[in-house]
């Protein structure tokens, strides 16, 4: 992949504690992992941190997997104790945060544990929502994700089947979009332009997810540049 002048000089971009907001199927788990090793910092997926817990077993782990096991949403509390120990690991060094907060009571929590230094809104249509993850499979292994069948119908990552998903229907999944992520997105758009203006910066920025995923890298080193 040909770099950017940007992402050839990632010292110069001065956000290490970065915040992707967006809809499911926007990218943000794509371009969370391609911005993580431009700044060489940890890319922090609140689901495959929680997947991760649960299978080392620890503590957290165990309570997570109790919730789990009864079909119960594992509860907000959890989830934060559960990333805030990931954070408290990462210190000084950065991080990328995909997948929370996913609330204002998450985003309230989150600025308790750690400064965010940029929050991006990644934004992308109702319809391009409603095609992307009506076509996205899922490794049965590892949870990865793809827009389209691979040649060889195995993850790439670890090797496991992929599967569609029951509520990656398209009527399932604008559901999902009206319901969840219109009620909760304006909420926390609002936190973080308040709090952008409190601290007297651009605290938020907005990115198209529309294009290519080296197009959306590009206008998301511009927004951290």
């Amino acid at each position: 992949m040909v770099m950017s002048s940007a992402s050839q000089h990632g010292s110069e971009l001065k956000a290490r504690r970065i915040v992707l907001l967006g809809p499911p199927g926007a990218g943000k788990g794509t371009q969370a992992e391609l911005l993580a090793q431009e700044l060489a910092v940890p890319h922090i997926a609140a689901g495959d941190l929680l997947r991760a817990e649960v299978q080392r077993g620890g503590p957290l782990g165990q309570e997570a997997q109790g919730y789990m096991d009864r079909g119960e949403l594992v509860p907000h509390e959890l989830v934060v104790r559960i990333v805030g120990a990931r954070l408290a690991e990462v210190g000084r060094q950065g991080f990328i945060l995909d997948g929370f907060p996913r609330d204002l009571a998450q985003a309230e929590a989150l600025e308790q544990l750690v400064q965010v230094e940029r929050v991006i809104h990644l934004v992308l249509s109702r319809e391009e929502v409603i095609r992307r993850l009506s076509a996205r499979l899922v490794c049965a292994g590892c949870g990865q994700n793809y827009q389209h069948l691979l040649q060889e119908g195995r993850c790439q990552r670890c090797g496991g089947e992929l599967v569609r998903r029951s509520d990656d229907r398209p009527e399932v999944v604008a559901k999902r979009y009206d319901e969840q992520y219109n009620n909760q997105i304006e909420a926390l758009l609002h936190f973080y332009r308040e709090l952008g203006e409190r601290r007297g910066l651009a605290l938020l920025r907005t990115v198209s997810g529309e294009g290519s995923v080296e197009t959306v890298r590009r206008r998301l080193l511009e927004a951290l540049g």
